[in-house]
Parts: structure tokens; C-alpha cells; sequence
């Protein structure tokens, strides 16, 4: 009969059709990145550390290439956000000061920063869209900020022997070394990146209290803790290989400077990626890019160093002030 809803039988007994055979889901939930991290560090850190000793032009090359690139991603998600940075401005100011750093020192590519701000003010006067100043030179000048001038850092901390006997020439009495601005990058980047992969593999063993729920929800307690231990680790690991290879380059680095800055350089590291995933999270994007696989962006690799190549430099500063004075 015309609709009907007889169910079909066999042999008196009604057949129930099975429901659909559900799709099978990878174990353990979404596909881990651990792979592909695991293969941009194999690239990228033998990578680093040859440049880091090559020094000179190579280390100011590869500064020049990642403020570029972060400078991109940044403004990328600062447009995702309505505004419209003045991007070609921004990316030929940023980009000079590795340059200027490089040339003269903080001091000098601090002017060219002022005077990049100045620029922009001025040159917003003769823009139609008034309503947007305010949000053009605070995002561009932002950029500038962020990753050129903090990043232009890694050429003065390369190059620091120059820089600390050009403050002071009674520095030399302390038996530095040519070479120790390698050792002190090196001993930044691995306590930063230790820092990074022990919390990492802390929080995913042991992680139960969110760090910063509302900032970035993966983080916890657990993994901060860990990822400190593992950065003052890597630091005291740095110390070593150190003393025992190239003895004469640490030697105005003493032990008891390592632990401290070691530890200062975990916590600034872990602030760094919080204060990065905080601009993520405000544009509403995982990732600043896609061109490191397992990472995302230039920026989401440097993050972290991007707070703490400065600080581990104006530490030295006040550390060896101390001592020469």
C-alpha cells in the first residue's frame, strides 16, 4: 500500500539495517607534529649554528632574511585584524636595523627607529583615509619594533666583544675573547629552545593545569616548569662543551653567571611565546604562516628569542658594568 512503512522480514522476523560503519579516528586523537618539528630542527639548527660561526656577514645575511620574513607575517596578521600597516614602509625601516646595528650599534639603530616614527606620522598627514592613522602607524610601527629592532639584537650579541670594548676599553683586562659574542648566541638559543622542547614534552607527559587558558589553552604549569629545567640544562650543557673545546672563549663567563641567566633566559623565552600566541589568538589565527612544517611561521620559530637575544644582551651589559667598574 501506498505509503506503508512495513519493515522488511526474513523468515517472520524484521531486518534492522546496520547503521554505517563509522570512520575509523587515528589513535591518540589528531595527528601529532612532532615529525615534522623533529625535521625543521634537524634543518634549522645545524643551519644556526654554522652561521653563528661564521659570524660577520653570514649572521647579519640570515638576521636580515628572518626580520623580512617575520615582518610579513606580522603585518599579515595585523591586516587580519582591519588595519592597514604600511607595510613596504615598515619592511624597508625594519629590515635596516640589522643593518645599522651591524654598522654602528644599539644607539645608532635606535635614531633610525625614532626616525622612522616620525616618518610615518608625517606622511599620514597627506592620506585620505584620516580614520585609519591612528591604526596604520601603530601597527607599522609596531612591526618595526618587534621584529626588527628587538631581532637586530642577535648581530650585537655576535659581535659583542666589539660592542663591550667599545663602552669600555678596561673590559680587555677580563681576557675576552674575540669569539665569546658565538658563545654567548649559542648559549641564548639553547636555553630558549630547550626551554621550548621541555615544555613541550613536559606538558604532554605530565601537563593538568592550564598556564594561560585565555592566551594559549596547550600551555600548563606542569610544561613551564619543565621547560625552565630543561633551559637551565641546555645552558649549563652549552658551558660545557664550551670549556671543553674552546676554553679560552668562555672564560669572561663565569660559572656562576650560568645558572641565573640560564633561568632569566627560559622565563623571558616562555613570555616571548606567550605575548606571540596573544597576537595570534587577537587575529584569529593558529599560525603566522606556513613556510617551517611542524612550527608554522618564521615568527612562531622566533618568538621566543625575539624577547630574550635582548635581554641576555642588556644583562651583559649590566653584568660586565658591574665587573669593570
Amino acid at each position: 500500500m501506498r505509503g506503508s512503512s512495513v519493515a522488511p522480514t526474513l523468515g517472520g522476523e524484521p531486518v534492522h539495517p546496520r547503521p554505517p560503519t563509522p570512520v575509523d579516528e587515528p589513535a591518540g586523537g589528531p595527528k601529532s607534529d612532532l615529525p615534522a618539528r623533529l625535521l625543521t630542527a634537524a634543518v634549522l639548527i645545524p643551519t644556526v649554528l654554522y652561521v653563528i660561526y661564521l659570524g660577520g656577514l653570514y649572521v647579519l645575511a640570515a638576521v636580515e632574511v628572518l626580520t623580512l620574513l617575520g615582518l610579513r607575517e606580522l603585518y599579515r596578521l595585523i591586516e587580519a585584524k582591519g588595519a592597514h600597516p604600511q607595510v613596504t614602509f615598515g619592511l624597508v625601516a625594519g629590515g635596516s636595523l640589522p643593518v645599522i646595528a651591524y654598522l654602528g650599534g644599539e644607539y645608532h639603530a635606535m635614531l633610525i627607529m625614532t626616525a622612522s616614527l616620525l616618518a610615518m606620522m608625517v606622511s599620514q598627514l597627506g592620506k585620505a583615509r584620516v580614520g585609519e592613522a591612528l591604526a596604520s602607524i601603530s601597527g607599522t610601527f609596531f612591526g618595526i619594533f618587534y621584529v626588527g629592532w628587538l631581532l637586530s639584537h642577535a648581530v650585537l650579541l655576535r659581535n659583542f666583544d666589539r660592542v663591550l670594548l667599545g663602552r669600555w676599553p678596561a673590559a680587555a683586562e677580563l681576557g675576552l675573547s674575540p669569539h665569546i659574542g658565538a658563545f654567548l648566541l649559542v648559549f641564548t638559543l639553547a636555553s630558549v629552545i630547550a626551554c621550548d622542547a621541555g615544555a613541550y614534552f613536559a606538558g604532554r607527559a605530565y601537563g593538568r593545569r592550564k598556564l594561560a587558558p585565555r592566551i594559549s589553552p596547550g600551555k600548563t604549569v606542569e610544561g613551564a616548569v619543565g621547560g625552565v629545567l630543561a633551559g637551565v640544562v641546555a645552558g649549563v650543557l652549552a658551558k660545557l662543551v664550551f670549556d671543553s673545546l674552546w676554553p679560552g672563549v668562555t672564560r669572561a663567563f663565569p660559572w656562576s653567571a650560568v645558572v641565573p641567566f640560564a633561568f632569566t633566559l627560559a622565563v623571558v623565552g616562555m613570555i616571548g611565546d606567550l605575548v606571540e600566541s596573544l597576537l595570534k589568538r587577537d587575529a584569529k589565527r593558529k599560525d603566522t604562516g606556513a613556510l617551517l612544517p611542524g612550527t608554522g611561521g618564521v615568527l612562531d620559530r622566533i618568538d621566543s628569542n625575539l624577547l630574550a637575544i635582548p635581554v641576555m644582551y642588556y644583562m651583559l651589559l649590566g653584568y660586565f658594568y658591574l665587573r669593570v667598574g
